[in-house]
């Protein structure tokens, strides 16, 4: 065989191998863009040692679409309205303070619109917000900011429209709740899920009314924080109130959204929606392990009671440690008020007949650490009446544990 047909030989079995190759790559490629396993799906790769896991973000939403169905019939819209005065409109005829100077005498007339009460009255839409309900009786929660007013009517709208008057059973001196009350029964209700085993990261919807004005409106974004304190205004006379151990969340909470619930991917609710920043995509929830005792005394007692220990106390930092020479830069200071009568330890209290005394400092609460983030009153808001508590007390320079049996705020 020639050179020149030995050459031509070769060339052709390496473009037929290129081109049988570069067809092979071709099915591959197509073959795998069809596969379904791909559809809607990514590879997350939680480190370099594990094996990638597959999420579908289909079953996330259909979760969620699923949960809001649920929960939705549950969550109702609070409407307060009130008598207010019909105004009539009249006018007044009024004449020029020029005409004597001017002219020495009244030369022209010119009215004056004026508005006088026509004895009359109607009713207005004067606020609102967001509630939930707990039972199948009819009892739900909402913030105590939202049904503050005295002489107002209250009216509560569900899911389908259908409209009842709600009674006011109690509210809450210290946390921002209100229980109130409809005459219904067999209602579709939310359960209280336990807000101390929230995540930061984990998903959080939100159910409510904003801008008083689109009913069941459904927002959703995750937990951004915990245990937060904040200064939160009502927007009522201007009252402003310290709010702790709120949980802090990225899903749109609006005005009006007050009082509706916060709920994990179970559908239960791990929060009742308080309060909002003055940014965008920071709100606040009041944790569920707060709220619950509240309704649970609504049950059993038909108002609120509040278990109390009897101290009155200064929280202890760094600079308080300073200051005042002390061991520690934590805990609480059994401390007397401005008052002459105001004790540091209540007579006949709790921690009275438990030995707590004044310059004691409590170090922990059912070993919790009292410190910037958690506070002593509201770890007492969260338990019972009748409650045994564990307390770590330094006292005279020597710590000691204390049980103390929780009784009821008179």
């Amino acid at each position: 065989m020639k050179k020149n047909d030995l050459r031509n030989v070769i060339i052709s079995l390496l473009s037929g191998a290129v081109s049988t190759l570069f067809i092979l790559f071709l099915l591959l490629t197509f073959t795998d863009f069809l596969s379904p396993q791909n559809t809607n799906t990514v590879q997350v790769v939680k480190d370099i040692t594990s094996t990638p896991v597959s999420i579908d973000y289909r079953l996330s939403e259909d979760l969620i679409v699923d949960i809001v169905e649920k929960a939705s019939p549950a969550v109702v819209s609070i409407i307060i309205t009130k008598d207010v005065p019909v105004l009539e409109q009249y006018y007044e005829d009024m004449r020029s303070p020029f005409d004597d100077f001017f002219f020495g005498g009244p030369s022209f007339n010119f009215q004056v619109p004026r508005y006088r009460d026509s004895g009359e009255t109607e009713q207005k839409q004067i606020g609102g917000g967001s509630g939930f309900l707990v039972s199948s009786d009819g009892y739900l929660i909402t913030n105590r900011h939202v049904v503050e007013q005295d002489n107002v009517d209250y009216t509560v709208i569900l899911s389908d429209g259908s409209k009842y008057e709600a009674e006011i059973i109690d509210r809450d001196t210290f946390n921002d709740v209100a229980v109130l009350k409809i005459d219904e029964k067999n209602l579709k209700f939310l359960e209280f899920d336990d807000s101390d085993n929230i995540k930061v990261g984990q998903t959080a919807i939100v159910i409510g009314n904003p801008l008083l004005e689109f009913r069941n409106s459904v927002s959703v974004g995750i937990i951004s924080g915990l245990s937060r304190s904040i200064n939160a205004s009502s927007g009522i006379f201007g009252k402003t109130e310290l709010l702790e151990d709120v949980i802090q969340t990225d899903a749109a909470i609006n005005p009006g959204n007050s009082g509706g619930p916060l709920l994990n991917l179970d559908g239960k609710v791990i929060g009742v929606n308080v309060a909002v920043a003055n940014a965008d995509n920071i709100g606040f929830s009041l944790p569920s392990n707060v709220v619950a005792p509240i309704f649970k005394s609504i049950k059993e007692n038909g108002k609120i009671i509040r278990p109390y220990l009897g101290v009155r106390y200064v929280p202890i930092n760094k600079a308080i440690k300073e200051n005042n020479n002390l061991s520690v830069d934590y805990g609480v200071l059994v401390l007397r008020g401005e008052k002459i009568e105001d004790l540091a330890v209540i007579p006949g209290s709790p921690a009275d007949k438990a030995g707590i005394l004044e310059n004691d400092i409590i170090l922990e609460i059912d070993g919790i650490k009292l410190d910037e983030n958690t506070s002593l009153a509201r770890l007492i808001s969260g338990k019972t009446v009748g409650d045994i508590i564990d307390l770590k007390v330094l006292s005279k320079g020597k710590e000691k544990t204390i049980k103390i049996t929780l009784e009821a705020l008179k």
